[in-house]
């Protein structure tokens, strides 16, 4: 059972938590990478890195894809085509995208804490989305994503008092959880939407508590 009022700030990942968004993550590196040139072979191979990687930064993966998957030269000219063509292809696809349900429910419940989203999304693109799909107001600790990681970002905004202890972050990758263990966060991992395919025996083997969606963390509550 969670205590929701003893947290001073919360702090959420976007894609699989806030945003059914996942497979959509999935289908544009797949795309981007077709665009690109890459054979099926290369992109699935791009696809099962992202998946590897959940949470972390597009520019590693862009990186990664060019230097190990198509053995080429890594030049900005070809990162800016990555980026620019990847942006283009998450946001038709996140622009209509389902929204978890229960989050005004938990903004009232926790009106005196301070809201984050801390993602390995853009930032501006993340902006953009949350204005369009008026998810904004929300988040009065801001909205935060790359080139910054997620173990920078903790480490300013807690430094800058934005992320105020004890704080919760509430993720669905490994790297959701093992960043907000090393800013000294607790963490709840959301798993109905979550493309983690291994998250049932490293959940259990680090002892994380377990939630199905946003909906659930109304429900466990006391």
């Amino acid at each position: 059972m969670l205590n929701l009022e003893q947290y001073h700030t919360w702090v959420f990942d976007c894609d699989g938590v806030i945003l059914n968004s996942n497979h959509l993550k999935i289908e544009a590196y797949y795309a981007t990478a077709k665009n690109f040139g890459a054979n099926d072979q290369q992109a699935q191979a791009l696809v099962d890195y992202h998946i590897k990687l959940g949470g972390i930064s597009r520019f590693v993966k862009f990186e990664y894809f060019l230097k190990q998957i198509l053995k080429q030269p890594f030049t900005q000219d070809d990162v800016d085509f990555l980026l620019q063509d990847f942006g283009r292809e998450v946001r038709k696809r996140l622009a209509s995208c389902e929204i978890a349900s229960g989050l005004q429910a938990l903004r009232e419940k926790t009106a005196a804490s301070n809201w984050l989203v801390i993602s390995g999304g853009d930032q501006e693109e993340l902006r953009a989305i949350f204005a369009e799909r008026k998810l904004s107001s929300l988040f009065d600790g801001g909205i935060f994503g790359s080139p910054d990681n997620k173990d920078e970002i903790m480490a300013r905004e807690t430094g800058r008092e934005n992320i105020r202890r004890p704080a919760i972050f509430i993720g669905d990758s490994r790297y959701d959880h093992e960043s907000s263990s090393r800013a000294g966060l607790d963490f709840v991992f959301l798993h109905k939407w979550t493309d983690f395919p291994g998250w049932q025996a490293y959940c259990a083997s680090q002892d994380i508590a377990t939630l199905p969606d946003i909906n659930a963390l109304l429900t466990h509550t006391c």
